[in-house]
């Protein structure tokens, strides 16, 4: 009988093939399957109900204005949605209620002074009703305030001036700065890192539970260290997540157009209904404006599109985006993996995952106020500190703002490689214990006890 050779398999081999064995079972699934259909019909569906439902209204409002300053007397311009009654008789609330309006305008006698109005309803309205009756009595007390003080009306319109402000950064000369829009895709950007981390992360912490739970984890470790078997599990669902997002991108983008040309189709229809109902000189010489003002409008639109595309190093933000995706889910797939380890159920995970969740919840608000005030202390922090930059640091990098400071760029990217070295270390360590404890309840104490067990 020849002899029995040991054969030994290097420890990266068994991280690849831990990793390989996730990502294959996982994308193998039909819920897989069926949530990279349905995740971009919900994100594209949902956003088309939204856009089609607010361009909707609940019925008809019937507004009746109490006109004690004797002004609106036909001069108050309804449409299909809105119809205005003016009455100058005193209305008390069981009046109104008894009426059948929908909504109640008082408008007091000094009305000119004070630019002050009460609105009653019965029924909430719709923001779009709110803001035209609020506009249709404004032009109203205009033109009376222009007629008391004997101001000519075109005169008026001629002086009138609505300033179109435009940003410049002075290191930037000749270039206009679109650093709050830009500073607004970055949050989207932070806001699908911080969703991702917290998707998949889970699944990292009960798919360890599971393998607890099953005794799986007794035959597994066997042929390979704790550590390893951790590191492939967060790996290969990383990698499974990453995938499944790509196609979700490329899903999306393709019903968003499709989305896009539909409502631009209804937009178009609308504005043809509401011409029809001019006479035809009205049609003529609005129908010229609304022409010309589409075409400047796009055309500023376009401008505008193409000076952000040209002013942001694309590639590089998305590279970026990249290693925060990946870096940020590391980072916390390491502790959820290690809480999944430390419990037996989900109910005792409460305790340890709160912990973890306020770092990432507290960089939601800090992305949120960035968006407003990109420079702030508050945001410079934390887009450092590594807990925090997956999701803060992506507003820097989409305004351009980090890579005018490449140090602090490089500083937080190596100090999240080197918290999830060390975060994944602490896991490990208590990985190794906990995965094989049954039936106890652990505590912060017991946790910590873990940490220093020689081994």
């Amino acid at each position: 009988m020849p002899p029995l050779h040991r054969v030994t398999i290097d420890p990266m081999s068994k991280i690849r093939l831990i990793i390989w064995r996730e990502f294959i079972t996982r994308v193998r699934k039909p819920s897989f399957l069926i949530m990279t259909i349905l995740g971009p019909l919900l994100i594209v569906g949902g956003v088309m109900a939204v856009v089609f439902l607010g361009m909707q209204e609940s019925g008809m409002q019937t507004v009746v204005v109490v006109d004690k300053a004797h002004i609106f007397d036909g001069k108050l311009t309804g449409t299909d949605k809105v119809t205005f009654y003016v009455d100058h008789s005193e209305w008390s609330d069981s009046a109104f209620k008894q009426s059948p309006y929908t909504v109640m305008v008082e408008v007091n006698e000094a009305i000119l002074e004070t630019n002050t109005i009460q609105l009653f309803y019965k029924e909430l309205p719709s923001m779009t009703v709110q803001n035209y009756v609020s506009s249709e009595l404004e032009r109203v007390i205009e033109r009376e305030k222009l007629r008391v003080n004997n101001v000519d009306p075109e005169t008026y319109q001629r002086i009138k001036t609505a300033l179109n402000v435009q940003l410049f950064d002075i290191d930037k000369a000749g270039k206009r700065s679109f650093d709050q829009v830009k500073a607004g895709i970055g949050f989207v950007f932070g806001y699908l890192i911080f969703i991702f981390i917290f998707l998949y992360g889970v699944q990292v912490m009960r798919g360890v539970m599971e393998e607890k739970q099953n005794r799986v984890v007794e035959v597994l470790i066997s042929s390979v260290k704790p550590f390893q078997l951790m590191m492939g599990k967060i790996v290969g669902i990383a990698l499974v997540g990453l995938t499944q997002f790509l196609l979700w991108v490329g899903i999306t983008a393709i019903m968003g157009s499709i989305g896009l040309g539909l409502a631009r189709d209804r937009l178009t229809d609308v504005a043809v209904e509401q011409g029809q109902m001019m006479t035809g000189q009205m049609q003529q010489q609005l129908g010229s404006q609304l022409q010309t003002n589409a075409a400047q409008d796009n055309a500023d639109n376009l401008q505008i599109v193409t000076e952000i595309y040209d002013s942001t190093p694309v590639a590089a933000v998305l590279l970026l985006f990249i290693f925060y995706f990946l870096g940020g889910y590391l980072l916390y797939s390491s502790l959820f993996a290690a809480v999944g380890a430390a419990v037996d159920n989900e109910t005792d995970t409460q305790q340890f995952l709160f912990p973890i969740t306020i770092p990432m919840m507290l960089a939601i608000f800090i992305a949120q106020t960035a968006v407003y005030n990109p420079d702030g202390p508050a945001v410079f922090w934390c887009s450092m500190i590594p807990f925090t930059s997956p999701v803060v640091m992506m507003i820097r990098v989409a305004m351009g703002n980090a890579f005018e400071h490449p140090a602090h760029l490089i500083v937080s990217m190596l100090l999240l490689v080197a918290t999830f070295i060390f975060t994944t270390w602490l896991a490990g360590r208590i990985y190794r214990t906990g995965i094989l404890m049954y039936g106890k309840k652990v505590t912060w104490k017991e946790l910590g006890k873990w940490l220093f067990y020689k081994g």
